[in-house]
């Protein structure tokens, strides 16, 4: 049951007389949006603010309009009567009597807690992670894996049918650096050892002389060409002759001042691209290995050319090195509690990327130039945007792009979604612009009804406020991000005298410690850039992965120290007793569950349930305060409040459990 939900739909009903709308009318439907859960319980459990825009509209006062709303309001089955307050808010507040029986429904409702599936649900697939396999995985793939496996949990929970797909890189560039790499760098017994670790050595080896050699022939020369060609520019800004127009003359010193940035910072860039070549000519054994293989991006990229195009040598190291390398990131999954319906590679799409691009030239969407076959904006819409959508390079090899229009294609023929997201960082939007865009125009079969998202992120910061990388400015694996955090939180299970063996203080600071990672990263509206701080991810106190499982664990508690099974308050057959202001602000905040799921599908942000989630523990933690439970003044009431506990419980660790974070009973 989602009372806010429900609401919506009565005043719907209500203001389609006034609207002279249909019910289901967008004009309608923005007006129910403005029916909110109130800010402040004194102005009852939920608040419309559409009397305002509505007045306006009918040149009528809000006030008036609000009567009128009120008379046709029907909400006496589950609302007392509606106030008006001020120019016309109309206040709500829930019935107890209502508010008990939902209460009742949702304790005994073992699954789902009260929660109803959608009316019409959706095929969604969701998109997400997506790493290269050839790498370890690093701290910038933990936003993308927790949203991603977030979304698909509470989208599959309220009764959408969910796919989830990894779309690893398994087949670009960098197994041609690391083709390049075994072949002239390899150490064979590292290689069996440890395949990952010498096949990211390889990697970062190649990748590391292909951008000195990068930086010393074309960056440097290019930015010294800029930082002289800025310099002559501040120069003839510098010598201009103030007119005594304060307007003309702000201007002129406005662009003396940003023609002067720009030198400074060419200069600055140019002095850190200069730092990073002596470092690596400091090092004689890197020196000699780029001058014993010059153009080695070149060299590299003709590697994967021939891996594309079939070439027995590469596939065969090609087919040995990429077991190892699922291995890898599956364990890491594993370790996260994440899982896919399917892990379809750029592999997998390479024999149908020559039909992607012959069809968009047929149709007459892309167009050769250059030697590259390209989409331009115009052809699909994106008027204003400068930049083509390339879907085939001069040398023949294909792109992301290409790969991405071949898995739009087929998902819609293989999985016939209604949706598909993806979840990946925002500096790739402009990508999906023009994919989302070529998509469409394109025509394939099932894509005019298809919803195309990006559900973009924000970066993880440092305390510097830069990207979170290491002192070497590398970015943070991921798993000894992990095991970081896992080791920390075993300061907090070795300090419990509850865990009482290392078994399980061992288990419990797993727990908290993945949880606390994954919960900092979902606490966060998805879109912001946050902070990487272990202290506060671990902190018992504020809305924390730790908090949240101490509050569930505390509940839990009081069921040990009555001696009483939790099942045994779930039969339905307890009255609920809300007769204290506590006891129902927390059954209010118990069955807004629902609602809060609704948020986090309606938008795609995992932020709205665990804020949802801190909200509940903190009236449960005012509950707890106020009123006994074990020491109730009658046993009726007792149990009455061992129901509130159990389900908060119960909602708490179904919450986490969605958002992918494991709860412990002691802590």
């Amino acid at each position: 049951m989602n009372p806010l939900a429900t609401l919506r739909r009565r005043f719907a009903v209500a203001l389609a007389p006034l609207t002279d709308q249909p019910i289901e009318s967008d004009a309608v439907g923005k007006l129910t949006e403005m029916v909110l859960p109130s800010q402040d319980a004194k102005f009852g459990d939920y608040q419309a603010n559409c009397a305002m825009p509505l007045g306006k509209r009918l040149e009528k006062k809000p006030r008036e309009v609000a009567e009128s709303l009120v008379d046709a309001l029907d909400v006496a089955d589950l609302c007392e009567p509606p106030e008006i307050a001020g120019p016309g808010f109309i206040n709500l507040r829930l019935r107890n009597d209502w508010l008990a029986e939902r209460v009742a429904a949702a304790s005994a409702d073992a699954d789902r807690l009260g929660v109803s599936s959608v009316e019409s649900p959706r095929a969604v697939v969701v998109d997400f992670s997506s790493p290269n396999v050839a790498k370890p995985m690093h701290v910038g793939h933990v936003r993308s894996t927790v949203i991603g496996a977030a979304l698909c949990r509470v989208l599959g929970f309220i009764g959408h049918r969910v796919t989830s797909d990894n779309h690893i890189g398994d087949w670009g560039t960098q197994f041609g650096m690391i083709i390049y790499g075994y072949k002239h760098f390899a150490d064979e017994p590292s290689l069996a050892e440890a395949p990952v670790a010498e096949l990211s050595r390889l990697y970062k080896l190649v990748n590391q002389i292909g951008d000195y050699q990068s930086a010393k022939a074309d960056k440097l020369p290019a930015l010294v060409e800029k930082l002289a060609a800025a310099k002559v520019r501040a120069e003839e800004l510098s010598m201009v002759t103030l007119t005594g127009n304060d307007k003309q003359d702000k201007k002129a010193l406005k662009e003396q001042r940003r023609a002067e940035a720009a030198v400074a910072g060419l200069g600055k860039e140019i002095g850190s691209v200069e730092a990073q070549v002596a470092a690596f000519e400091a090092d004689a054994g890197l020196s000699k290995l780029a001058a014993d293989h010059p153009a080695i991006g070149a060299a590299a990229l003709r590697e994967t050319a021939k891996l594309h195009a079939g070439d027995a040598e590469n596939r065969g190291l090609w087919d040995r090195f990429l077991p190892a390398c699922l291995e890898e990131i599956n364990a890491t999954y594993r370790r996260l509690g994440v899982a896919f319906d399917h892990t379809l590679g750029e592999s997998f799409y390479q024999p149908m990327l020559a039909g992607v691009v012959d069809d968009l030239t047929a149709k007459g969407l892309a167009t050769e130039s250059e030697g590259a076959v390209c989409v331009f904006p115009d052809k699909v819409g994106l008027e204003g945007h400068a930049a083509p959508f390339i879907v085939r390079k001069q040398d023949g090899a294909f792109l992301y792009s290409t790969t991405d229009l071949a898995t739009i294609q087929y998902r819609l023929r293989e999985w016939r979604p209604d949706a598909i997201l993806y979840v990946v960082d925002h500096r790739q939007s402009l990508h999906f612009e023009q994919l989302f865009a070529t998509a469409k125009a394109w025509g394939i079969d099932g894509v005019e009804e298809l919803e195309l998202m990006h559900v973009a992120f924000g970066a993880v910061l440092g305390e510097d406020g830069k990207p979170y990388k290491t002192r070497s400015g590398s970015a943070v694996g991921l798993v000894g991000l992990l095991d970081e955090a896992v080791d920390r939180a075993r300061a907090i299970a070795d300090g419990s005298p509850m865990l009482e063996t290392d078994a399980e203080r061992r288990r419990v600071a797993e727990r908290i410690g993945i949880g606390a990672i994954k919960y900092a990263d979902l606490s966060h509206n998805r879109t912001s850039d946050y902070v990487f701080d272990y202290d506060k991810m671990l902190a018992m106190t504020g809305n924390t992965a730790a908090y949240m499982q101490n509050s569930y664990a505390r509940v839990r508690s009081i069921f040990r120290k009555a001696g009483v099974e939790a099942e045994s308050v779930r039969a339905g057959n307890t009255r609920v007793l809300l007769d204290s202001p506590a006891e129902r602000a927390l059954a209010v905040a118990i069955i807004r569950f629902s609602e809060a799921l609704d948020r986090v599908a309606a938008d795609y942000r995992p932020n709205h349930l665990a804020a949802y989630l801190f909200e509940l523990a903190s009236c449960y933690s005012e509950f707890f305060e106020k009123c006994h439970v074990l020491r109730a003044e009658s046993e009726e009431l007792k149990q009455s409040r061992l129901v509130l506990c159990d389900l908060t419980a119960r909602t708490i660790a179904k919450g986490l459990e969605l958002l992918g974070i494991e709860t412990v009973e002691r802590m």
